[in-house]
């Protein structure tokens, strides 16, 4: 793709990034079939390649409108054009680096402002979200029938492996929602990983992986949080910690691109380097233990597996946790378009509640095509927001495996 970046654009390694991205461009098309976005609608704009024409015209001088605004909001950033694309556009990069421009120079709506300001003050903080979680809880009779869904039933918080001096660890990433809504996914993980001999270290410090920040257009507060987390695992990293294990797929997408969001900070780029190399799904660490796991007693033979977006389309693990699964013995049931996002996208199903609720609603049909006893999946936004439409328990696969 031909392109005339404005010279205060290109003079910015943003605006340098952006433009190689363009210029990988052919116009192909083959994006619009794998877009859910452009399923929804019908409107190119709503699609990969009309987003890319959108963000060109920006990064090349045209003044942005609150509609050129609209079309990058409704973006999933799924990344399944990524994986249909045969010219390896970095699309999510150029989403980020567009919806940046864009946030900068069109003004939003008061109650616009106030929501997304809400998400990003409240999320990252996991103390701050489990207070108005519980708040939540209590008087969930009384909100909206669209809010009490968003809002989980209390779970118990199952106790965490008592400390062990074992000679392999590693460190995990507890999140920043997923103690609240899903508190039994963390301590799982870590007796899981006790039972195979290897210790977790807990590194309070680090919570928010940035993603939250970084894809509502403040890539500057995304930061904080990253260089956050990396002091606080930094001294464990030295210590010999052999990974970083991150349970929720779309948190380990985003620690798996700190060297690249960081490339240029002097003080922070090998060290951001470094956590990215040492950041794995949970499925690349337990592939090399596979001879030890089983499928727990108490998990039914049955089940569905929804690879989240971050996971197959992000990180391109898609089809190694189905894969394992059904070498433990479950039976997995066929699901069409598995390739397809179910809506969560992170903040998405907050912000785009109706489109969101017509993906959720088609995944979960195909999800339950095949009459499962259980949905799995491998990421808190994706588990939490296809539990809010179906009666069939939604978990996370990990709590699904045992250690012989």
């Amino acid at each position: 793709m031909q392109t005339h970046l404005t010279e205060a654009v290109r003079a910015t390694p943003e605006g340098q990034e952006a433009e190689a991205i363009l210029r990988k461009c052919t116009h192909c098309g083959f994006c619009l079939a794998t877009c859910p976005t452009y399923q929804l609608s019908g409107d190119e704009r709503d699609s990969p390649r009309g987003r890319i024409y959108l963000m060109k015209q920006v990064l090349e001088g045209a003044e942005p409108s609150a509609t050129t605004q609209m079309h990058l909001d409704r973006c999933l950033t799924c990344r399944n054009c990524e994986t249909t694309c045969p010219s390896g556009v970095g699309y999510a990069r150029l989403l980020d680096i567009g919806r940046q421009q864009v946030e900068a120079r069109v003004p939003r709506s008061a109650t616009d402002r106030a929501t997304r300001a809400l998400l990003r003050r409240v999320l990252p903080r996991p103390r701050l979200f489990a207070a108005l979680l519980a708040s939540g809880r209590t008087l969930r009779p009384l909100l909206p029938g669209r809010l009490r869904t968003k809002i989980p039933p209390t779970r118990p918080t199952p106790a965490w492996p008592q400390a062990t001096e074992h000679t392999r660890r590693v460190l995990l990433l507890e999140g920043c929602v997923q103690p609240a809504l899903q508190p039994e996914i963390n301590p799982v993980t870590a007796r899981l990983l006790d039972r195979l001999g290897i210790g977790t270290e807990r590194t309070p410090g680090a919570a928010c992986c940035g993603a939250i920040d970084q894809h509502l257009g403040h890539p500057e507060a995304a930061r904080v949080h990253v260089r956050r987390n990396i002091d606080s695992w930094w001294p464990h990293i030295e210590a010999g910690a052999e990974a970083i294990i991150v349970n929720a797929s779309g948190c380990g997408l985003q620690v798996k691109e700190y060297g690249h969001l960081l490339s240029d900070d002097p003080n922070y780029a090998e060290k951001a380097r470094r956590v990215s190399e040492l950041t794995v799904d949970p499925v690349e660490f337990l592939l090399q233990e596979e001879s030890r796991l089983k499928r727990a007693s108490d998990a039914p033979e049955r089940i569905a597996f929804h690879a989240p977006c971050t996971l197959q389309h992000g990180q391109k693990l898609g089809g190694r946790v189905e894969a394992l699964l059904r070498r433990l013995g479950f039976r997995l049931t066929a699901l069409p378009d598995a390739h397809i996002c179910c809506g969560s996208a992170g903040t998405y199903s907050l912000l785009q509640p109706e489109w969101a609720t017509e993906l959720r609603n088609r995944k979960l049909d195909n999800l339950q095509s095949g009459h499962p006893e259980l949905i799995a999946t491998a990421n808190i936004g994706c588990q939490t927001h296809l539990a809010t439409g179906t009666d069939l328990p939604v978990r996370h696969w990990l709590e699904l495996l045992d250690v012989e």
